[in-house]
């Protein structure tokens, strides 16, 4: 009876174990702490980034040709991004030293005729893959790092507020990703829905209320609201950026 009572209890910690380290972040958690090495010395998450909002970018390997071409796109758009008052941090899997001889190669390219930029935002190492799996990016079955391809926007409160993957074949839309912070923003402040294809300036949605527009000949008194039936109220913002 002992003996098949520890052998329950060893198997429940294994399995504890396995859930642990499979556990995927999901919306509106906190976003997994961690203190790992930089590129511009050691980050202490979420502690450094308190009040920001912040993203994670991930990346399987250095050097590799799709993620090249991303922290190019990143480089260029990092000053848009610190205008609407967010992060970056990029974590990839290989060691500081890597990081340094990467950065300082993607330096010197003339991508799309620009010119070289230089890289102001932190390349995290990952080498143990500790922070790859707190946020879930390694299967459980499987130490591949070919799934750490993950984005993950994280709010002043350290709220987890969308999460983006993408295949190692198939670059991201570092434009999509900035609206999508903006639309969040947007939404946060004023209360209100964000329609699909929404860019900053077009009209959002108001928060539909139970028994609330229930009839589609109501037409709201508000001349920066207008209802395309019951359900679906419009409203006109000003653009927060």
């Amino acid at each position: 009876m002992f003996l098949s009572t520890v052998f329950l209890f060893s198997c429940f910690l294994v399995m504890s174990q396995e859930n642990k380290n499979s556990y995927f972040p999901m919306l509106g958690e906190n976003a997994p702490s961690f203190i790992g090495e930089s590129t511009t010395g050691t980050i202490n998450f979420p502690e450094d980034y308190k009040g920001s909002w912040t993203i994670l970018f991930s990346h399987p390997a250095d050097f590799t040709p799709v993620c090249s071409t991303e922290l190019l796109e990143l480089a260029a758009l990092q000053d848009d991004f610190n205008k609407i008052g967010v992060k970056l941090v990029v974590l990839s899997t290989d060691a500081i030293s890597s990081h340094v001889q990467w950065v300082s190669s993607i330096e010197t390219i003339r991508y799309k005729n620009r010119e070289p930029v230089k890289i102001k935002f932190p390349l995290l190492a990952d080498e143990n893959l500790e922070i790859s799996k707190k946020y879930g990016m390694i299967q459980p079955d499987s130490d591949s790092r070919k799934d750490v391809r993950g984005v993950f926007i994280i709010d002043p409160s350290n709220k987890i507020r969308a999460i983006i993957y993408y295949p190692m074949t198939i670059g991201r839309n570092f434009d999509e990703i900035k609206r999508a912070v903006i639309a969040l923003q947007t939404a946060d402040s004023n209360n209100v829905l964000i329609p699909a294809n929404w860019n900053p300036g077009d009209d959002v949605l108001v928060r539909l209320i139970k028994g609330e527009y229930n009839d589609n000949t109501l037409k709201p008194n508000d001349k920066d609201v207008s209802q395309l039936i019951w359900y679906m109220t419009f409203k006109k913002l000003k653009p927060m950026f």
